[in-house]
């Protein structure tokens, strides 16, 4: 089985030291750090956006890793670029058709990020599969987007093994599958069997003693 990319999500992270929190993930073996930005519109929570991810996004060695429920994505596309991500996110659903989704792709990638999409819950996994040769990241939901410390939604695991299938049957597929919502030890192992390359967890590392333990017991 292929190194799992461990993705702590910052949204569970103590805001008074997120300087310190970043630095202790790194310490601890996390390879990228999870930006979970909401507006207030597209789900219906508000997190932070550009100004906190432009005031770390250098700071530590990790990917930034940027995922935006928001509306309008291509429009603030650049913003998020050009402010540090690596890997810009965006919803399925925040489009009115595929086009758009892929007029979206094209600008990340001419800004020089790599381009993820994401779909909710309810959304079948099958509507993306014009998208999926364009993409380097898909990200599957497992709880419902907005809010964090969810539980783990068990028909997520479908889709995790429907993308690794399509992408193990399509030499031009390269993405990689990530996975939010509900991930501790054992979610996390169902997700790595399933094929997920890329695990988020915010409260199951954040909050806990020790980092290094909790990062790791996603990896093995």
């Amino acid at each position: 089985m292929a190194k799992t990319i461990i993705a702590p999500s910052i949204l569970s992270a103590d805001f008074l030291k997120l300087g310190e929190e970043l630095e202790r993930i790194e310490k601890a073996g996390a390879d990228w750090v999870h930006f979970d930005v909401m507006d207030g519109h597209f789900v219906p929570n508000i997190s932070f956006g550009i100004p906190v991810l432009k005031s770390i996004a250098h700071g530590h060695n990790l990917i930034n890793d940027v995922h935006i429920m928001i509306s309008d994505p291509k429009f603030y596309a650049p913003k998020f670029i050009a402010a540090g991500a690596d890997y810009l996110t965006f919803h399925f659903e925040a489009c009115k058709d595929v086009r758009e989704c892929l007029e979206v792709i094209d600008l990340i990638h001419a800004l020089g990020a790599k381009a993820g999409i994401s779909f909710k819950p309810r959304t079948d996994v099958k509507k993306i599969v014009p998208l999926l040769r364009f993409l380097d990241l898909v990200l599957v939901m497992s709880v419902e987007p907005g809010f964090g410390g969810q539980q783990f939604m068990k028909d997520s695991v479908s889709k995790i093994v429907f993308l690794k299938d399509y992408k193990n049957n399509n030499p031009d597929a390269h993405y990689l599958i990530e996975v939010d919502g509900g991930i501790n030890e054992t979610t996390g192992q169902i997700c790595r069997i399933a094929g997920a390359d890329v695990l988020v967890a915010g409260s199951y590392i954040f909050g806990q003693e020790d980092y290094e333990f909790r990062i790791s017991e996603l990896k093995k």
